[in-house]
C-alpha cells in the first residue's frame, strides 16, 4: 500500500474516534535501549491477546520468545474430586469453637485438593545474522502508541531495521527484516521450545508441533507455522532452519494454535483442530501485504489504546537516556521525571490491550508471557489478590470490553465450583473458588493434603473475582449485561455464602465463617499459638459483604428474586462487624491477637477501604482512621503488587505524601535475576524493562500501579465523584482525559499550581452526582451525553 494510503487511513481512523481520543500527546510513548536483552526481566513484551512474544534483540542472534494463552498442563476437572471431604468441616469447627487452633490447622489438610496445572513456553525463534562484523548505532525500543518493537543498528555502512508488531485481527506475530542496500539479509531462521517438539523446515516455512509436559495422549497439543516472505535472494530450507541468502527485506509471519477446547473438555479426545486452524491462519495471511497487516493492526489496537491520554507537568521524550537509565535515576537520585510516570502508567494500559483478549483465558501471573518451562507459582490465575489485581485498571482506564476473558473464566468456574462446593463443603446450591484457578477452571482447595492452610484452604475466591462483574455494571451500566451474566454468576457466589456462614455458637445473633483464613498471613494467640485457622476472619467478612450488598442491589435493579435479596438482606445484618485492636489497628482476626508479621505483603481486610467502599474518609472515620493505623504497622517496603495496592489504599485516605511515595517505591529499579549486581533490592519494584518485580516478575503490579495513579486523581462509587483526592506535592500541574467513572461517567481533568483548572464529565446516562474537590461540593443532574463542566 502506498504511504500516503496509509496515511489517509490512518487519519479517518482517528477522525472516528471521540474528542478526548484525538488529543494525541506531541512526545512519544516509547521504551528505549542501547543494547540488546541479556534476560527476560529486560526484553519487550508484545501480544494479541493470545499469541505474545519477548524480543531481546541481539542483532547477532536475535532471541523471540513465543507464548500462548492456551498451552496448559494438566486436564478437565473431575467433577467428583474431593468426594466426602466436607465431613471434615464439622470436626474442624468444634476444634475451632474449643479454642484448639492447632488441631484445625492439621485438620484442614483433609480438606485439600489438587494443586493447579503449569502454564508452559511455547517455543523459541532465533534469528542468527551470518554477519558477525561489529556495529554501532544500536536502538531496541517499543512504541506504546503503536505496540510495534524495532530494533536498528549499523553494520559496515549499512542500516538494518527489524520491526515486530503482534496482530490481534490476523492471529499473528509479524517481523519484518530490512537493509538500507539490497542483498544484504543473510541469516538463518530456526524454531525450538522447552517442551517436547518437532520441528521441520519446508520451502518457506517452518513447522513446529508438540505438546506440553505429561502424557501425550492427555496432554495439549501445538501447531506453530512460521513462513518467510523475501524479496529479492532466496530463502533454502535445510532440516529445522530456512537460510535466507542476500535478501532485500524479509517478511516473517508466525502463527499458533493448540488442541485446548475449552475447559471441560479432553485436548486429545475432544480436543480443538489445531493443525487445520493454524494452516487456515497461515493461508489467511497471504491475502494481504506487510503493510495492510501493520495497518490492520493499527486499526485495531490505536482506538484501544487511544481513549486515555495522561501528562504531568511539561514531559519531554528522553533521547539521551535509556528507559533504564531514566529508571535508575528516578530511583537513586530521587529526580523528578514526569514522562517516566506517564509512560509507566499507559504501559499497564498496553499489557492489559496485549494480554487479555482470549476468551475464558485471561492474563495469568505474568501475564502472557513466561520464558520458563515452569514458571513461578505455576503461572497460574491467584484470586486471593492477583488476577483480581489484574483487571483493576480495565474500567477506571477505559478499556472495559478486555473483561471478557474473565467473564468466560468465571463462567466456568461457576459449573465447576458446584462440584467443589458439594464435595468440599457439603454445600448443594451456588459454586466457589479457592485460592487458585488454571485454564481447567479448578476450584478446588489445593494444597494436595501436604501444604499450609494459610494458603491452600480459601473459599472466598469465587465471591471475590464475581465482583469484577458487577464493576463492569457499575461502569458502564449495560443492563443486558447485568442480567444475562454478571447476576447469574454473583447470585450462584450469593447462594454459597449464604449457606456457608454460621451462628457464632458463643454469639448467636452473629453470622460467621467457619474455618476461616486470611490469604496467607498468620496470627499469633494470647496463649502464644502461631497459626493460621480461625472463624470469623475479617477478610472473609468484607467479601460477603460486598458480595451480598451488590446481588441485592442487582436484584433489585433486575426486579427479581426478591425473596433471596430479603434473605441476604437479613444475613447483612447479622455479619460480624469490623473491629478496632488496641494498637489502633482494623483486626484482621476475629480475636483481637497479634499478626505473625506485621509487616507482611497482604492486607486483604483492607480490600474494605480499597477497591470497595466500605470504609471511607466521610462516612466510617473511626475504621478510615484503624484503617491508615494499619497501613502505618505495615510499613513501607513491600512487594511489587502490593506495593501497587498501597497506592490506591493511601489515595482513598487522602494521603498524597504517602501514595506517591508508594508509586516511587513501586518504580525502584530492580536489576534482572541473573544480574551480578551489588544494588540488587530484593524487594519490589520495577525491572528495566518496566516488568513489576514481585520479585521475581508478576504482572498484577504493573496494573495496581497503573490503578494507582488513576485514584489518586479522582475516584467515584457511582453517586460522588471526588477530584484531585490524593494529589502529590510534586505534581504541580498535568491533565488526564477519557478516564471512567462508575455511573457511566467520562471525566477529563486540568490542573495547574495544584489546583483544578477544568473538569469535564460526561454521562453516559442519565444519572446524579454529587462532585467533591477539595472543601468543595456540588451536585449535579445528569442527561444521557451531556458533558458539565465543574469549577
Amino acid at each position: 500500500m502506498k504511504t500516503h494510503q496509509l496515511l489517509l487511513t490512518l487519519f479517518s481512523t482517528l477522525m472516528t474516534l471521540p474528542v478526548h481520543a484525538r488529543r494525541v500527546s506531541t512526545f512519544p510513548m516509547c521504551l528505549w535501549y542501547s543494547e540488546p536483552a541479556r534476560a527476560f526481566e529486560e526484553a519487550l513484551p508484545i501480544g494479541n491477546g493470545k499469541l505474545g512474544a519477548l524480543i531481546y534483540g541481539n542483532a547477532n542472534r536475535d532471541t523471540v520468545y513465543l507464548n500462548d494463552l492456551s498451552l496448559w498442563t494438566g486436564a478437565p476437572v473431575d467433577s467428583a474430586e474431593g468426594g466426602d471431604a466436607y465431613k471434615w468441616i464439622p470436626v474442624i469447627r468444634k476444634a475451632l469453637f474449643r479454642e484448639d487452633y492447632k488441631a484445625a490447622d492439621s485438620l484442614q489438610l483433609h480438606v485439600q485438593g489438587h494443586n493447579s496445572s503449569y502454564y508452559q513456553p511455547l517455543g523459541l525463534l532465533q534469528i542468527e545474522d551470518r554477519d558477525k562484523s561489529p556495529l554501532s548505532g544500536y536502538k531496541r525500543t517499543l512504541s506504546l502508541d503503536s505496540a510495534i518493537a524495532t530494533v536498528r543498528y549499523t553494520r559496515q555502512g549499512i542500516h538494518y531495521t527489524r520491526e515486530y508488531f503482534a496482530s490481534h485481527p490476523d492471529k499473528t506475530i509479524a517481523i519484518r527484516l530490512t537493509a538500507s542496500k539490497d542483498g544484504s539479509i543473510n541469516c538463518n531462521l530456526s524454531l525450538t521450545s522447552l517442551i517436547p517438539h518437532n520441528a521441520r523446515a519446508s520451502e518457506k516455512q517452518i513447522t513446529m508441533t508438540g505438546h506440553v509436559i505429561g502424557d501425550v495422549s492427555k496432554s495439549i497439543h501445538f501447531c506453530t507455522l512460521l513462513s518467510v516472505r523475501n524479496h529479492g535472494g532466496t530463502v533454502v530450507a535445510s532440516d529445522s532452519t530456512l537460510r535466507l541468502q542476500s535478501v532485500d527485506t524479509a517478511e516473517i509471519y508466525i502463527v499458533n494454535e493448540t488442541s485446548y477446547n475449552g475447559f471441560d473438555k479432553d485436548p486429545v479426545k475432544e480436543g480443538a483442530p489445531y493443525l487445520e486452524t493454524s494452516e487456515d491462519e497461515a493461508w489467511h495471511l497471504v491475502n494481504f501485504t506487510y503493510q495492510e497487516l501493520r495497518q490492520r493492526h493499527l486499526q485495531d489496537y490505536m482506538p484501544l489504546f487511544r481513549r486515555v491520554r495522561f501528562q504531568l507537568g511539561k514531559p519531554e521524550f528522553d533521547q539521551t537516556r535509556s528507559t533504564r537509565q531514566q529508571l535508575m535515576d528516578y530511583s537513586d537520585r530521587q529526580e523528578q521525571n514526569p514522562y517516566l510516570v506517564s509512560l509507566y502508567f499507559q504501559f499497564g494500559r498496553y499489557l492489559l490491550i496485549s494480554s487479555s483478549r482470549t476468551p475464558g483465558l485471561p492474563p495469568n501471573l505474568q501475564g502472557l508471557w513466561a520464558p520458563e518451562k515452569y514458571s513461578p507459582w505455576r503461572g497460574n490465575y491467584t484470586i486471593n489478590i492477583n488476577l483480581e489485581e489484574n483487571y483493576w485498571p480495565a474500567e477506571v482506564t477505559n478499556l472495559p470490553e478486555l473483561i471478557m476473558p474473565l467473564t468466560g473464566l468465571l463462567q466456568a468456574m461457576s459449573v465447576t465450583g458446584s462440584y467443589t462446593a458439594k464435595h468440599y463443603y457439603g454445600i448443594d446450591e451456588g459454586w466457589c473458588a479457592g485460592h487458585n484457578v488454571d485454564a481447567w477452571a479448578m476450584t478446588n482447595p489445593v494444597g494436595e493434603k501436604r501444604e499450609s492452610p494459610k494458603w491452600s484452604n480459601w473459599n472466598m475466591g469465587g465471591a471475590w473475582l464475581v465482583e469484577t462483574l458487577w464493576d463492569h455494571y457499575d461502569y458502564t451500566r449495560d443492563s443486558n449485561f447485568l442480567r444475562h451474566t454478571a447476576y447469574p454468576l454473583m447470585k450462584g457466589a450469593a447462594e454459597f455464602m449464604h449457606k456457608w456462614l454460621i451462628p457464632n455458637p458463643k454469639k448467636p445473633e452473629e453470622l460467621i465463617t467457619a474455618p476461616s483464613t486470611s490469604p496467607e498471613a498468620e496470627y499469633i494467640t494470647d496463649k502464644g499459638y502461631q497459626g493460621c485457622t480461625l472463624y470469623g476472619g475479617t477478610t472473609d467478612m468484607v467479601i460477603i459483604r460486598e458480595l451480598f450488598e451488590n446481588t441485592i442491589r442487582a436484584a433489585r435493579i433486575l426486579h427479581t428474586d426478591e425473596t433471596f435479596a430479603a434473605e441476604l438482606e437479613s444475613d447483612l445484618k447479622r455479619l460480624a462487624p469490623f473491629k478496632i485492636g488496641k494498637r489502633g489497628n482494623l483486626q484482621e482476626w476475629y480475636e483481637d491477637w497479634a499478626d505473625q508479621d506485621w509487616h507482611h505483603r497482604h492486607q486483604s481486610h483492607l480490600l474494605s477501604l480499597y477497591p470497595f467502599f466500605q470504609i471511607t474518609l466521610s462516612k466510617t472515620p473511626q475504621l478510615a482512621a484503624a484503617a491508615a493505623k494499619t497501613l502505618e504497622i505495615k510499613g513501607d517496603q513491600t512487594t511489587g503488587w502490593s506495593a501497587g495496592w498501597r497506592i490506591s489504599l493511601w489515595a482513598r485516605l487522602h494521603r498524597p505524601d504517602k501514595a506517591y511515595l508508594m508509586l516511587r517505591k513501586l518504580l525502584t529499579y530492580v536489576p534482572p535475576s541473573n544480574y551480578n549486581d551489588p544494588k540488587h533490592r530484593p524487594a519490589g519494584g520495577t525491572y528495566p524493562n518496566l516488568f513489576d518485580a514481585h520479585p521475581p516478575f508478576q504482572i498484577d503490579g504493573n496494573f495496581s500501579g497503573t490503578t494507582g495513579i488513576c485514584e489518586m486523581l479522582m475516584n467515584c462509587d457511582g453517586e460522588t465523584m471526588e477530584l484531585l483526592p490524593a494529589l502529590p506535592e510534586t505534581w504541580t500541574s498535568g491533565e488526564i482525559s477519557g478516564l471512567k467513572a462508575r455511573g457511566n461517567y467520562t471525566v477529563d481533568l486540568k490542573w495547574n499550581h495544584h489546583r483544578l483548572v477544568k473538569a469535564a464529565i460526561t454521562a453516559n446516562t442519565p444519572g446524579t452526582l454529587t462532585v467533591r474537590y477539595g472543601n468543595k461540593h456540588q451536585t449535579l443532574n445528569f442527561k444521557a451525553a451531556q458533558t458539565i463542566n465543574v469549577k
